[in-house]
């Protein structure tokens, strides 16, 4: 609702945008947010008892990932990270990924909050990175960095092979380019279905032949899908 207010039809009244652009029955995003909840679960309890039963009869639960038939690790650094040994960190670490049920508040204002509490059996100070091991098509990819600040999610060439998927690479290419002006040229790219928590994507990746501390990264087109907010301090 970006166009002039003085301009609006006093005589219109659209209830989901609570403005006087157009009216409510014409609203072009009322019906794709409702599609959007319905698809979330909710608003089922406005629908009669024949369209529960339709409606439970065409929803689909999203596919349980695979047992992963093999495990991406990676190797790196020495025997301590920031003086701390890996046997002391792995008794310390705890990474989790929250994706439960949610719906896109579009009458009032999301409030998306952290505390104290949620920092309970977090090691602090520390400028630590959001790494996670995911479920990637039937491999358990472990060193996935989840970054905010990268508009492409990256993978490794040598990932895919191990991961024996390089039979889905496609040529395309694009330039990535560093905070220093420095580019990289990618000749190939790659989709996966990635499964994290319940929610099942499929994934556009660049592929890369270069050596990095992390098997892959999942950048911003990853995170917007997800509809999730990342906090590297809990």
């Amino acid at each position: 609702m970006r166009s002039n207010p003085n301009r609006h039809n006093p005589d219109h009244c659209c209830e989901f945008h609570n403005d006087h652009e157009h009216k409510t029955v014409d609203c072009r995003f009322l019906p794709s947010e409702v599609d959007h909840l319905l698809k979330q679960g909710y608003l089922t309890e406005l629908f009669n008892e024949k369209g529960k039963q339709a409606y439970m009869k065409n929803r689909h639960d999203p596919p349980k990932p695979p047992s992963p038939k093999r495990i991406v690790n990676i190797i790196s650094g020495g025997e301590d990270v920031k003086g701390i040994s890996y046997t002391a960190a792995n008794k310390i670490s705890k990474v989790t990924i929250t994706q439960g049920k949610r719906a896109r508040h579009v009458l009032e204002k999301d409030n998306i909050t952290f505390n104290d509490e949620d920092a309970d059996g977090i090691l602090t100070p520390h400028n630590d990175a959001l790494v996670i091991s995911l479920i990637i098509h039937d491999t358990n990819v472990k060193r996935v960095l989840i970054d905010p600040g990268s508009f492409m999610n990256i993978i490794l060439l040598r990932v895919l092979r191990e991961m024996q998927v390089e039979d889905k690479v496609i040529p395309k290419a694009h330039t990535l380019s560093g905070f220093d002006n420095s580019s990289v040229l990618m000749k190939r790219e790659v989709t996966l279905t990635i499964f994290a928590e319940g929610v099942v994507k499929d994934t556009k990746f660049q592929v890369v032949d270069i050596e990095m501390a992390y098997n892959m990264v999942l950048g911003r087109p990853w995170i917007h899908e997800m509809d999730v907010v990342l906090s590297t301090l809990h």
